[in-house]
């Protein structure tokens, strides 16, 4: 048969990240969701876990959206609309009237002239990044960038890429020295929140080093951030790593609205001759189908809930939540990182005392996600805990106890 050889050579490969402690495993299979209330936060069942009630602590939706009666309803209102689906991609006929409004209105969310959605954020990136790549351009990187980055990069075929330790201005500065008298245009490309520490990047201080070097290049330095798990999670009003470092407007922004929205999708937001191009050239978005009328409805009524008292209420409770897991942490006498953002990891720096951990809490009711190398590098494995404005001063109290209980 013609897959033989090469199921035998795919089976060893996959055989070899199991031996190594790096697979990603059988997928957990949620069945029901149990609300939150007063006294809790949500539940979830799992496939041939029975009756057992986990708390999910690795989940991207920091304010809760996702489970929130108003964003359900204007989902449905969508699809009752509209249909399930938008039959189309958007050049054809796939552009509905809540696609504009949600592009309109995440314009003018982060004080951009325009913006433009996408079936995902590593989409997005990639649709941003490898039309703004010329022969002539060369893309410095920030190391510990997300993968979608990684491979957009790879895909864009500069003229030279290189990247800089992490959050090393320093290093930053010598790229652009390097590259100077060379390129016509530089991207300067990191992301705002890094997803397996919860760190941020000091945005302000980048964008200022790119304005100090604009003038070196024709077409000037331009800076790219994904700021995915910092919108709606980071800054007094969820505008995210701008809002919290006192930046100014990047010229690239790219967010998520599968994460603190609670829907799914993703968006640039930029000037408008910008997204004119990306419209033009972006191939994930001239080629795909956009996220459903329904997802845009809800995605709207997320952002408006964002944007009033309701956010920044939820976002008050969730930097709350996220000190008291900290501190706690520190009690108990583990490793974290400093920082506000509600990604909290635990490092463990071994791999197979990282997945005892995982399934003591496991074992316990409660979801968990550890990462080891090449997800992080050799010797940083971790934990990494997510807290949600959803969960209460209980579920986090009772997340602690788990962990204290651990002899490995």
């Amino acid at each position: 048969m013609p897959l033989d050889r090469v199921n035998v050579a795919l089976r060893a490969h996959v055989a070899g990240l199991e031996e190594r402690g790096t697979a990603k495993g059988a997928e957990k299979v949620v069945v029901t969701v149990r609300l939150p209330d007063a006294e809790r936060g949500p539940r979830f069942l799992l496939q041939g876990q029975g009756e057992k009630e986990f708390i999910r602590m690795n989940s991207n939706s920091y304010l809760g959206m996702g489970l929130r009666p108003a964003v359900i309803e204007a989902e449905e209102t969508g699809s009752r609309l509209y249909g399930a689906g938008p039959g189309a991609v958007r050049f054809i006929s796939g552009s509905y009237a809540p696609h504009v409004q949600l592009e309109a209105r995440l314009a003018r969310f982060h004080g951009r002239e325009a913006a433009m959605i996408f079936s995902s954020a590593y989409a997005t990136i990639v649709s941003v990044i490898v039309p703004l790549v010329t022969a002539d351009t060369i893309v410095i990187s920030d190391e510990l960038n997300h993968n979608c980055i990684i491979n957009a990069i790879r895909l864009s075929r500069p003229l030279d890429k290189a990247v800089y330790k992490h959050l090393d201005l320093a290093g930053l500065e010598a790229e652009l020295e390097k590259a100077a008298g060379r390129a016509r245009r530089v991207l300067v490309i990191t992301d705002g929140i890094f997803s397996m520490r919860g760190d941020h990047a000091p945005i302000d201080r980048v964008t200022a080093i790119a304005r100090q070097w604009d003038d070196r290049f024709p077409e000037g330095v331009v800076v790219v951030m994904d700021d995915s798990h910092g919108v709606g999670a980071f800054g007094r009003t969820g505008r995210g790593t701008e809002e919290f470092t006192g930046a100014p407007a990047t010229d690239v922004l790219v967010g998520t609205l599968g994460k603190a929205f609670g829907v799914n999708g993703g968006y640039v937001a930029s000037a408008s001759a910008v997204v004119q191009f990306l419209r033009e050239t972006s191939p994930m978005y001239i080629y795909s189908n956009p996220i459903t009328p329904g997802e845009a409805m809800a995605a709207l009524r997320s952002l408006d809930l964002l944007d009033g008292d309701v956010g920044v209420g939820l976002l008050q409770r969730l930097r709350a939540l996220t000190a008291r897991f900290k501190e706690g942490l520190v009690r108990l006498g583990f490793e974290t990182l400093p920082g506000e953002h509600p990604i909290v990891p635990l490092v463990v720096r071994d791999t197979a005392r990282t997945r005892a951990l995982v399934q003591h809490l496991f074992d316990r009711g409660i979801l968990a996600t550890g990462l080891a190398y090449p997800v992080v590098p050799k010797g940083d494995d971790e934990i990494r805990f997510q807290i949600n404005a959803d969960h209460t001063e209980g579920d986090i109290d009772s997340v602690l106890k788990v962990l204290g209980e651990f002899k490995g």
